[in-house]
């Protein structure tokens, strides 16, 4: 009996320690397989003076593969946004050129003047003190032969010219300044072009100081629309350029004008630069910050384009990684614009013709790039 128990509790022994053995391989084996799936970190290869570049192999993140960058051809159409904006030559503002208070006003905000109409009345004692000097000049004109001065000018002419000027500088027009029969601290102030009120700031009872601007007028005859065009594009439009612009407000209608303007200066962060163009206005349609779209004729151009899955967007720029040679890539920063053809990107700066890119899982070779800069730190 105590024979055929010790012969069970060694077979007991002997199936454990087996089923150690069994469990230990197969945890060996499993770290086995981890450790092979792990994927390698490559090397990032740091250059004095130069980019950082990884080695890297498309087999490495599989379903990855390099594409060349290429050239397309741009139509003979070059189009682009706007918004329509008041001629700068075509506004004038009313300013106050004394200190005083305004009595009153006609005209209110977008309300349409005519040139030399009366749109406030100003009171002022400058107002009085010069009418009164110019009174007093004619006055001594009329009764005393007063000598000529150097030059065969009447000295009597030489003062009401002079009161008359300090008149005209103070904002009184060549007809309120002839029907003055009496001094008076008020005087109406007149519109200086015919046009649209853009800009009130008058109210009645107000105090105002030398310098404060009073109204803004504006005219819609003619106006000018403000782009956008890519520098890569500048050598394809030239002031005198004619055009056609069209606005969400009026589909149907087309509105024709000519390039006047074209900046001197490059955006550096977008690579862009602004034309202005002066735009036909037929029935004042046009206005103020309206956006509208821009067709300009002109030769037909070249554009860099690159698949959109080529690019990776991080913090607030685009990058692509160019292959390099020697079986390494250079993360590269690159400016893009809208493409009218799905599935690709404008280049506008950062690449070249014939640059090789990876494309297919760039998200992940991004992903092994950053960890590859974390094991170099």
């Amino acid at each position: 009996m105590i024979t055929r128990c010790k012969i069970h509790w060694e077979s007991l022994l002997l199936l454990a320690a087996a089923a150690a053995l069994m469990l230990a391989g197969c945890h060996s084996g499993a770290s086995d397989a981890a450790e092979r799936n792990q994927p390698v970190i490559p090397q990032i290869i740091h250059q004095s003076g130069g980019p950082e570049m990884m080695q890297f192999q498309p087999q490495m993140v599989p379903g990855s593969r390099f594409v060349d960058v290429r050239q397309v051809a741009l139509s003979g159409v070059l189009e682009t946004s706007g918004q329509v904006t008041f001629d700068d030559r075509r506004v004038s503002t009313i300013v106050s050129r004394v200190q005083g208070r305004i009595e009153d006003t006609r005209v209110s905000l977008w309300d349409n003047v005519r040139r030399g109409e009366k749109i406030l009345s100003l009171y002022s004692p400058d107002f009085m003190t010069a009418e009164a000097e110019l009174l007093q000049a004619r006055t001594t004109a009329k009764l005393s032969g007063a000598p000529e001065m150097a030059g065969g000018v009447n000295l009597a002419d030489s003062l009401v010219s002079a009161a008359r000027r300090k008149l005209e500088l103070l904002g009184m027009d060549d007809a309120d300044i002839n029907a003055i029969k009496e001094p008076s601290p008020v005087i109406w102030m007149r519109a200086p072009i015919s046009g649209t009120v853009v800009d009130n700031k008058a109210v009645r009872g107000a105090a105002v100081n030398p310098g404060d601007v009073l109204y803004s007028l504006g005219t819609l005859q003619d106006v000018w629309i403000t782009g956008d065009i890519y520098e890569d594009e500048l050598s394809r439009v030239a002031v005198g350029q004619q055009l056609e612009a069209v606005t969400t407000a009026y589909p149907d209608q087309v509105f024709h004008g000519t390039i006047a303007r074209i900046s001197p200066a490059v955006d550096p962060n977008t690579h862009t630069l602004q034309i202005r163009c002066e735009v036909q206005n037929p029935g004042f349609k046009l206005k103020p910050q309206m956006l509208a779209r821009i067709k300009i004729v002109t030769r037909p151009g070249q554009a860099l384009v690159v698949p959109q899955d080529a690019l990776i967007f991080d913090t607030n720029s685009y990058y692509a990684f160019v292959d390099a040679g020697d079986n390494r890539i250079e993360r590269r920063k690159v400016v893009i614009a809208s493409w009218s053809e799905k599935g690709l990107a404008r280049v506008i700066s950062g690449l070249r013709s014939g640059d090789r890119v990876v494309t297919g899982r760039t998200i992940q070779v991004d992903s092994l790039w950053h960890q590859a800069l974390g094991e170099s730190s």
